[in-house]
């Protein structure tokens, strides 16, 4: 199979159909399953419930997230287009449910993930080749990320009880500090970024659980996030996926 290795920037492509249809190619078979189960779930637990405009913005937010994360999951740069598309509707959603701690886990993911990809054309290429571990950088790279996860907390919790009152400050800003620290390691191309992803979708599942029976959300996030954490597990377990099963994934995706 080959993989499409441009040198445009991404940006540049955004009004070319013929682009989206190029990154969606070649993702695994388990990855197409789970794209369309979870397309069919967000829009199924959208309608069933009054349709209005913070029901409908939810939607989109999921369906676009949603595509975001699997196409990370396949090293491909269609998660600069729709990653910055769904962050600003989350952002939205986010900021009328007071998640403040999420308002800046979203904006981060436009910093570190969406422009990038957009902007900078040889951040995208050859990533299945890139892909490191934190445990090849020794003591220093658990440290480095230790330290860096424990002042994201202090600053997010600070913000929620100081500077935005967040009825639910704890959970909120360590659901934003796990997501900050798995978007660093993604932009560094380190395959523990999906260690944080796990755990950030049980947290966000938890902090959209909560802020639906609150009444200020409903349950689509929710569902959304529970998809996530599905694809966490295409990412760690489908040997087709370059994160965990690198040399798999070169001997399948062999350059012309």
């Amino acid at each position: 199979m080959t993989m499409q290795h441009s040198d445009e920037k991404a940006i540049s492509s955004v009004f070319n159909p013929r682009w989206y249809v190029e990154q969606m190619k070649g993702w695994t078979f388990s990855s197409y399953l789970l794209l369309m189960f979870g397309i069919g779930m967000i829009i199924g637990t959208t309608i069933v419930g009054p349709i209005h405009l913070w029901t409908i913005l939810p939607m989109l937010a999921g369906i676009l997230g949603f595509t975001t994360t699997i196409s990370i999951t396949n090293v491909r740069p269609l998660n600069g287009v729709f990653g910055l598309i769904s962050a600003i509707i989350y952002i939205i959603v986010a900021t009328k449910s007071k998640n403040f701690a999420d308002v800046v886990l979203q904006l981060s993911y436009i910093v570190l993930l969406d422009i990038p990809v957009l902007v900078m054309p040889s951040w995208a290429k050859n990533v299945g080749q890139r892909v490191r571990h934190l445990k090849d950088q020794g003591v220093r790279g658990w440290g480095f990320t230790a330290v860096f996860f424990v002042i994201i907390f202090g600053l997010l919790y600070l913000m929620d009880t100081h500077l935005f009152i967040s009825p639910r400050p704890v959970i909120d800003a360590l659901a934003g500090t796990i997501g900050i620290t798995g978007s660093l390691l993604a932009t560094l191309r380190f395959s523990d970024q999906y260690y944080f992803w796990i755990v950030q979708s049980v947290m966000s599942m938890v902090l959209w659980g909560v802020t639906a029976a609150q009444g200020d959300a409903n349950l689509t996030l929710f569902f959304t996030y529970l998809l996530y954490f599905a694809n966490d597990g295409v990412s760690v377990f489908d040997r087709g996926v370059a994160w965990f099963h690198k040399d798999n994934y070169l001997a399948n995706h062999q350059q012309k």
